[in-house]
């Protein structure tokens, strides 16, 4: 077997974190600090990162002070693994539209817009689907709103519970697509082929035979596009609430002499 490319690392774990309210505040940059406590890390074991949103967001999320996400992880996986690199080199991608077939996507993404223009929300904006490689990602509000009303569309949505709502007549609509629904983030869900979810990831990192592989992320409960990967034998899983939480858990697990 070929010399692991982190053998220079003393433990032979890997360490995945999602993005959104583990890493960061929703579609905010990564704090310094943040970066300083994953800089440690990485001295010790491997970490990845692993988000539903493309590679050019998670990237903007994650690069800090003149250094390139890409740089700062041994494995960056955007859109659940379906866009992933191994040490800044990129692995075999996949592609949603060839899964689902021109014809049947259409009829989907028309009636996920219909559906959305019938809606009686506060507001709307712009981007109701957004197009990637490995799933689509749907907003009801759209992907254009300002931070502010994502924050209270966030807010109606816990009270009255559109996505949900939205996610369940798609789910028997479609029963026959072979399709996900996963409820991520504060103002969409993301749509995929089953098994496309959040563990699609781990198969990237098989051949490494990892002792023990953790994932953080917020989003763990059933239908949270966390739950997967959280829940998966393969893994150990951590629930957080945000950042701060991440860095008080990676301080009492892995770095208790972290200054």
């Amino acid at each position: 077997m070929a010399a692991s490319v982190f053998a220079d690392r003393p433990q032979k774990k890997l360490v995945l974190f999602d993005v959104d309210d583990t890493l960061t505040r929703p579609r905010q940059t990564v704090s310094p600090e943040m970066i300083r406590l994953l800089r440690a890390l990485r001295k010790k074991m491997v970490i990845g990162v692993v988000g539903g949103s493309d590679f050019v967001k998670i990237s903007e999320q994650l690069t800090v002070q003149g250094s390139a996400a890409i740089d700062e992880f041994d494995y960056t996986f955007a859109e659940n693994g379906l866009t992933a690199y191994k040490m800044a080199v990129p692995l075999p991608s996949q592609s949603f539209i060839k899964f689902v077939g021109e014809e049947r996507y259409k009829t989907l993404a028309k009636f996920i817009l219909h559906y959305i223009a019938d809606l009686d929300i506060p507001i709307k904006r712009g981007t109701f689907i957004e197009f990637r490689n490995g799933m689509i990602n749907v907003s009801p509000i759209g992907r254009n709103a300002t931070l502010q009303e994502r924050l209270d569309f966030a807010a109606y949505d816990k009270q009255h519970e559109v996505r949900r709502a939205f996610v369940e007549v798609l789910r028997e609509k479609f029963a026959d697509y072979g399709l996900t629904f996963s409820i991520g983030g504060q103002i969409s869900f993301d749509v995929f082929p089953n098994g496309w979810d959040k563990t699609y990831c781990l198969r990237h990192v098989e051949d490494e035979q990892f002792e023990e592989i953790h994932f953080f992320g917020d989003k763990t409960y059933k239908g949270g596009n966390d739950y997967e990967i959280y829940s998966d034998p393969r893994t150990i899983g951590h629930a957080v609430s945000g950042p701060p939480d991440t860095a008080r858990m990676l301080k009492e697990i892995f770095l208790p002499d972290f200054q």
